[in-house]
């Protein structure tokens, strides 16, 4: 879709898209106001005829860090690199929870807004791109209350040592965002024919937190075998996860040659996502 800047007796100008990457950027920043509307959309359904409302951005993430710090803190009894266990769980499932939240969003976008696809002509990226935006309000409410709680640990004198690798946590933050985005459109554009995918999303993010350092820091899988760690920072998300910890809390170390390699992912997966997303996106109607 195109504007005319002209004279003449209409202003918009609908070509149909026959490429393999026909994503005009210009375009998805034309409908910013749309991406508006999509979040209060998104924010109204979510705590719609809920007793306690936006409350459960602060009940969630005690919750489950609570819960993790008595499963695998207590019972399991897993080393958190000297900093407070409830700390260590609070920060690993504020980045952790961004990530899911972007891909499971992200995947069903065609199935998910196909009554909307139908009905009305806007760039189909918006809706993705939605998702992604809407997760950060979760996320900085999360960090608020990761602060606070920091603050109450170091006035009991707790080992809480954040330090200037903070000023890196925003670009973390945004790979974080595109690394869900282009593994959750390429999902999304394959549950159009194989909604088992959609099915396997939940079952699949769960395995994959055990297999990212979230309840457990790169140095416990070290201390079993070197191997095992060098394997387990493989995984795009974990050098993420581990730089970020180290930002917050201090705990672990910075890892730049496994992070190097998670940008190189990243671009791959957002790469083809983008690809795939939108050669799907032009018949995605025929099969949904």
């Amino acid at each position: 879709m195109r504007k005319k800047q002209t004279d003449g007796e209409w202003s918009i100008v609908i070509r149909p898209k026959t490429g393999w990457f026909d994503i005009d950027l210009k375009e998805i920043w034309q409908y910013r106001d749309l991406v508006f509307m999509f979040l209060k959309r998104n924010f109204n359904s979510s705590y719609k005829q809920t007793i306690l409302g936006p409350l459960w951005f602060l009940i969630s993430p005690l919750m489950s860090s609570t819960m993790f710090t008595l499963i695998f803190g207590k019972i399991a009894n897993i080393s958190t690199d000297g900093v407070p266990q409830f700390l260590f769980y609070m920060c690993s499932n504020a980045a952790w929870g961004y990530f899911s939240a972007c891909l499971t969003s992200t995947a069903s976008t065609f199935t998910g807004n196909a009554h909307l696809f139908g009905k009305v002509y806007f760039p189909r990226l918006v809706s993705p791109i939605t998702s992604v935006i809407y997760g950060l309000l979760s996320f900085f409410i999360q960090m608020l209350l990761l602060a606070v709680t920091m603050v109450v640990f170091a006035l009991r004198g707790q080992p809480v040592t954040p330090n200037a690798h903070l000023l890196l946590v925003p670009v973390m933050l945004l790979q974080m965002a595109l690394l869900g985005l282009g593994i959750g459109i390429i999902i999304s554009s394959l549950t159009t024919k194989y909604r088992d995918l959609s099915i396997l999303v939940g079952f699949g993010m769960q395995l994959w937190m055990y297999a990212t350092p979230v309840v457990y820091p790169v140095s416990q899988a070290e201390s079993l075998a070197p191997q095992l760690g060098r394997l387990i920072m493989l995984n795009p998300v974990a050098p993420i996860i581990n730089n970020f910890r180290y930002a917050v809390l201090g705990c672990g170390s910075m890892d730049y040659k496994y992070w190097a390699l998670s940008w190189i992912v990243t671009f791959v997966f957002l790469f083809f996502g983008v690809l795939i997303f939108s050669r799907v996106e032009k018949t995605f109607m025929d099969t949904v």
